[in-house]
């Protein structure tokens, strides 16, 4: 093949990869005009019920930001410990939230949905809960109340809705399901809240505070911890019960503060009682002059190392650890009785105790 027929042939094929690129440019379906929108179908009645839930709530749902001393507010504390959710609880401008969101703030400030910013004030907190409420100072306007439901009903399985601001980004709603039910989750004062929602709904640092919702849109939790090695969400995360929050916001709002019910006894660890193989709540000791010492309960004799009484019972009811008991004075109150069943040695007996707010003595 001579050279002469090769530049013949490289020619050619330029001329045909012209011709072939103009082609494509004029071709229909290379055309730079905007494409044409495809007519979509009507929403699924899922999508429609989500999207009510989100514009009935979300106006509802605020940020609470937490300034201290020892952590000022800046850019890159909004998604972290200084800043997380609250909710509307009233028309008299309560704002309920998490107490380790508020815990050691000098100024608070809660900005709405619609991007104005209020200062607040400290009304009460709940530590034993980890619960707070705030109270509005000044605001144009207040969304409405979240409509409150019941967790006594709750089944696992059935629909959860979070609104809050994690990481910062305000006005975000995540869905999942209510994964199980009757958790323990132990709070910053060694006591333990009773009957806490386990949800995989994603919560992540910033949620703390803000409202967990039924399909209905009611209140039935305040998301308060998440269970993750990275500190993100990881599907497991926990609320604190609505029959407990409408028990206790009441009280703070009214008092600043609620009681913790006691019959002042120091009790063993539940892992004690495992190695002990005994079941039930063993008194260690008993406060002097306390309602528990006053009714004979006894504790350990330290001299023979003999066990004393164990509770096994409150009201009826079983009593197989520390919380069971606590939750059942809690449910009572103080300023009343409880019938407690003692076991001591191979006998059992019942007692009547006083039930006092032993956060007043400590």
């Amino acid at each position: 093949m001579n050279r002469r027929y090769l530049v013949v042939l490289a020619v050619v094929a330029a001329i045909l990869a012209a011709m072939t690129l103009s082609n494509i440019r004029n071709a229909p379906w290379t055309s730079s005009a905007a494409r044409s929108v495809e007519q979509r179908g009507p929403l699924s009645d899922a999508e429609r019920a989500n999207i009510e839930i989100f514009e009935r709530v979300s106006p509802s749902v605020v940020q609470v930001a937490a300034q201290s001393a020892a952590n000022p507010l800046s850019e890159e504390s909004e998604g972290g410990g200084s800043s997380g959710t609250g909710f509307v609880w009233d028309n008299d401008g309560h704002v309920v939230t998490n107490n380790h969101v508020v815990q050691e703030a000098s100024v608070l400030a809660i900005r709405f949905a619609s991007g104005e910013v209020a200062r607040a004030e400290l009304v009460g907190t709940a530590p034993n809960y980890d619960l707070a409420v705030l109270r509005i100072r000044s605001a144009r306007t207040l969304p409405p109340p979240v409509a409150i439901g019941s967790s006594s009903d709750l089944k696992v399985g059935q629909f959860a809705f979070a609104i809050g601001n994690p990481f910062g980004l305000d006005q975000s709603m995540s869905s999942g399901i209510i994964s199980a039910l009757k958790r323990r989750l132990p709070t910053s004062t060694g006591r333990e809240i009773a009957n806490v929602i386990q949800t995989d709904t994603a919560i992540n640092p910033g949620n703390s505070g803000g409202p967990l919702l039924d399909s209905a849109g009611r209140l039935i939790g305040v998301t308060t911890a998440i269970l993750s090695p990275s500190g993100s969400n990881a599907g497991i995360g926990f609320a604190v019960p609505v029959d407990i929050v409408n028990r206790v916001v009441p009280e703070l709002i009214r008092n600043g503060r609620v009681p913790t019910p006691g019959i002042g006894i120091v009790a063993a660890s539940e892992a004690v009682a495992t190695r002990l193989g005994t079941e039930g709540v063993i008194v260690v000791r008993t406060a002097p002059g306390s309602p528990a010492d006053r009714a004979g309960i006894r504790g350990v004799d330290l001299a023979s190392g003999n066990l004393g009484d164990v509770i096994t019972a409150a009201d009826g009811k079983p009593v197989h650890r520390l919380s069971d008991l606590t939750d059942q004075l809690e449910q009572i109150g103080a300023g009343k009785k409880v019938k407690i069943s003692l076991k001591r040695g191979s006998e059992t007996r019942d007692v009547d105790v006083d039930i006092v707010d032993i956060g007043r003595t400590q």
